[in-house]
C-alpha cells in the first residue's frame, strides 16, 4: 500500500445514489489507507461547500479535501455562473456532463453504467451539429480559465473530449482531465494519444471504472501508450453496492504496478493528480 494517495473522484453522501456513507465517512474511510487528499465529486451539482464541512470533520484522518461542480442540467448545464460562484468558493474541478451527457444518455441501458440506474437528467448537449463546440460553453471556458480551474471532461466521448480540450487551450485552461477513458461508452482511441499528451490532457485512472469494464483493457494499461507522468488516481468509489477503497485497492494497486512498475504507481498514485487540481 502507498500512503500520501491523492484520489481526484470520490463520492458520498447526501445522493441520490446509494453511497457507502455521507462525505466524511467515506473519506474517513480512505483516509485510513493512505489517502491524504481527496475530491469530491456529486453529479446532482457542486461539493464545494460540502468539501469544507467535510475536510473540517476528516482533519483527524489527514485528508485534505477539494470540490467542484458537476454542469449537468441541474446547475443549466453550460452556466459560468454557477462556475464563478464554485471557483469563489474554493472549488477547484469543474466536470463537463456526465448524467446529462449524450453519450451517457444514449448507453443508459449499458451493463457499465449500472450505477447510474434510476439516476437520469435531462440532456445537455456540448457539441453541435457540425460537431463543434456550441458557443454557450466559451464563457464556462472563460471562468475556468480565469480561476486556474482543473477542466473535466465528464462523460464526453473521446472525440468529444478532444474537441472541447483544443477550444479549452485557446481560451487559456491549461489544467485537464480526462474521465475514465476506458469505460466503453466513452469510445477511446489510441490514435489520440498524442494529442491529448501535447495539450497537456492528464488522464484518469479509476477502480470502479475497471470494475464495471467487463469487455475491454482496464485503465491500468493506458500507461502502455501514455506518458505515466500525465497519469492520475481517480477511484470513483463510494457506491453502497461495490467494494470500498480498503477492500478495492489493494489488488487494483497490484495490477498498476504490473503494468507501469513500482515507482511510477507511486508518482500516479500521489502526485501527478496532486498536481493537477492543487495550486
Amino acid at each position: 500500500m502507498i500512503s500520501g494517495v491523492a484520489d481526484l473522484h470520490v463520492h458520498g453522501a447526501p445522493s441520490l445514489v446509494e453511497r457507502h456513507g455521507f462525505d466524511h465517512e467515506v473519506l474517513g474511510a480512505h483516509g485510513s489507507v493512505g489517502v491524504d487528499f481527496a475530491v469530491l465529486k456529486a453529479h446532482e451539482g457542486s461539493t464545494v461547500e460540502r468539501a469544507v464541512l467535510a475536510g473540517q470533520r476528516s482533519a483527524a484522518a489527514g485528508v485534505t479535501v477539494a470540490g467542484g461542480i458537476v454542469l449537468n442540467s441541474p446547475v443549466g448545464g453550460a452556466n459560468p455562473d454557477a462556475v464563478e460562484v464554485a471557483a469563489r468558493l474554493g472549488g477547484r474541478v469543474v466536470w463537463m456532463p456526465t448524467v446529462s451527457a449524450p453519450a451517457h444518455i444514449a448507453s443508459a441501458a449499458n451493463p457499465e453504467l449500472s450505477v447510474h440506474k434510476g439516476l437520469a437528467f435531462r440532456q445537455v448537449d456540448v457539441l453541435d451539429d457540425a460537431g463543434a463546440l456550441l458557443p454557450a460553453w466559451q464563457d464556462v471556458l472563460d471562468v475556468v480559465a480565469a480561476h486556474d480551474l482543473v477542466l473535466a471532461s465528464g462523460h464526453l466521448t473521446c472525440a468529444q473530449s478532444l474537441v472541447l480540450f483544443r477550444a479549452a487551450t485557446a481560451a487559456g485552461v491549461t489544467r485537464m482531465l480526462l474521465n475514465h477513458p476506458r469505460m466503453p461508452f466513452l469510445q477511446w482511441d489510441d490514435a489520440a494519444a498524442p494529442e491529448f499528451a501535447q495539450l497537456g490532457v492528464v488522464l484518469e485512472l479509476g477502480i470502479l471504472p475497471d470494475i464495471l469494464t467487463t469487455d475491454g483493457p482496464p485503465s491500468t494499461t493506458l500507461g502502455d501508450v501514455y506518458p505515466h507522468d500525465m497519469l492520475a488516481f481517480g477511484g470513483d468509489l463510494g457506491h453502497a453496492h461495490y467494494p470500498t477503497m480498503e477492500q478495492a485497492l489493494p489488488g487494483w494497486l497490484a495490477d498498476l504496478e504490473r503494468c507501469v512498475g513500482e515507482s511510477d504507481t507511486e508518482l500516479i498514485m500521489t502526485t501527478v493528480g496532486r498536481r493537477l487540481v492543487q495550486r
